[in-house]
């Protein structure tokens, strides 16, 4: 069974950056895609950023476009979300996520932006 734990959440001020990692805890030899989504207050939880198994395809919703990069580490078992130019609209909970048919969750991690 696949475990995800997100890391990096907090408060940060409008502008700023932050990095969300996701380790993924699973079985070998399994390949299949790895995304970020979210949930903010009083909306329903978006896809952010969905990467294939060998990063040559990456989806990003269209308010994170040119601010936020997915990236995956196969060998560490780690997918990153890097977040720049961060906005008062990005506060939200972040989930990582796992398309393993049926997909797994972790957790979640509160991502706070101040303006």
């Amino acid at each position: 069974q696949v475990q995800l734990v997100e890391s990096g959440g907090g408060l940060v001020q409008a502008g700023d950056s932050l990095t969300l990692s996701c380790t993924v805890s699973d079985r070998p030899g399994r390949v299949y895609d790895l995304g970020w989504y979210r949930r903010a207050p009083g909306k329903e939880r978006e896809a952010v950023a969905i990467i294939s198994p060998t990063s040559d395809r990456i989806i990003y919703a269209d308010s994170v476009k040119g601010r936020f990069t997915i990236s995956r580490d196969n060998n560490k078992k780690t997918v990153t979300l890097q977040m720049n130019r961060l906005k008062a609209e990005d506060t939200a909970i972040y989930y990582c996520y796992a398309d393993t048919r049926p997909g797994a969750w972790g957790p979640g991690i509160q991502v706070t932006v101040s303006t």
